[in-house]
């Protein structure tokens, strides 16, 4: 009986024992902070995008003069752009880039024929400060007493203090407020363009998109006029059907052209001003005696009578 109740209690006891389980394991650590982003490399800029240099492919006929011409450019630097050692010799389909080629230094700015010339001003000697003229009274330190201004007074007061004249005080220029600038007419791009008529006479034919300017009669030999400031660009009779020409560069804008003349009195790079006589006229590759006068505006043929004053 004993036995059996020992094998009872050893029973249960081993079921207990089997139905205890392990406790559970929890982890106390602290939970990791995610790992930070790298940053991101900064994205460079995009080089700056160059334009491209207009081109222009020769005719048959055509000449780097008239090329020129036509675009509103000095044949000698369309020449240097392109290598060209002999302007009187292109060849027929030549691709003619029309600008400087990249990274190549701007030539210097020239200043306009006439234009006045900046000089440096000599060192602005300094004003001596004196009384205004309806100062009434001077305070002398440091006998604080004041009398009736005048230079003998002040002459007086300074011997009896023993005190020297108040030294005088340098004081700088007061600087001119600058000019207003004049309001700019209308009608034109560069407004510092003064025209004139390079000829007195008659308006004989009008402009036209095919004459590409005008033509204005008169006498053989009167004079030929500079219609603005500028510098001579081209003369000479390379040009078909202009006879003896002179074209003038005002400014990177605007030319002015001068045709059909008896005779030439400027040469090239040489610089002109308004009203400067530079040629004669005459009937040079014309069938009577006029001058053909055109205005181009970046070489687009501008009617001159939008931009010449009023007769």
């Amino acid at each position: 009986m004993r036995s059996a109740i020992a094998l009872a209690l050893a029973a249960l006891l081993l079921a207990s024992c089997a139905a205890r389980r392990p406790a559970p394991v929890t982890d106390r650590q602290a939970p990791e902070a995610p790992a930070a982003e790298a940053p991101k490399p900064a994205e460079a800029a995009p080089p700056p995008v160059e334009k491209p240099i207009p081109t222009h492919v020769v005719k048959r006929g055509e000449t780097l003069v008239g090329i020129a011409l036509q675009h509103g450019l000095d044949y000698r630097e369309l020449a240097a752009w392109n290598n060209i050692t002999n302007p009187n010799v292109i060849g027929v389909g030549r691709v003619l880039v029309l600008g400087p080629p990249p990274g190549s230094q701007p030539a210097a700015a020239q200043p306009e024929p006439g234009a006045p010339v900046a000089t440096p001003l000599a060192s602005a000697r300094p004003i001596e400060a004196r009384p205004l003229a309806n100062t009434d009274t001077v305070k002398v330190e440091p006998r604080g007493q004041k009398v009736p201004f005048s230079e003998r007074a002040l002459a007086q007061l300074s011997a009896e203090g023993g005190a020297a004249a108040p030294p005088a005080v340098a004081i700088a220029p007061t600087p001119a407020p600058p000019a207003a600038e004049p309001e700019k007419p209308a009608g034109t791009d560069r407004e510092d363009i003064d025209w004139m008529w390079p000829v007195k006479g008659k308006v004989i034919a009008p402009f036209t998109e095919s004459t590409k300017g005008m033509d204005i009669g008169g006498r053989k030999g009167q004079p030929v006029l500079a219609a603005a400031g500028g510098r001579v660009v081209y003369a000479g009779e390379g040009l078909r059907g202009y006879g003896k020409l002179v074209i003038i560069k005002h400014n990177n804008t605007w030319l002015s052209a001068y045709a059909h003349n008896d005779k030439l009195l400027v040469k090239e790079q040489e610089d002109v001003r308004k009203g400067q006589k530079i040629a004669e006229m005459g009937n040079t590759h014309a069938e009577e005696v006029k001058l053909h006068f055109e205005v181009r505006r970046q070489g687009k043929p501008v009617d001159p009578a939008k931009v010449l004053p009023a007769m």
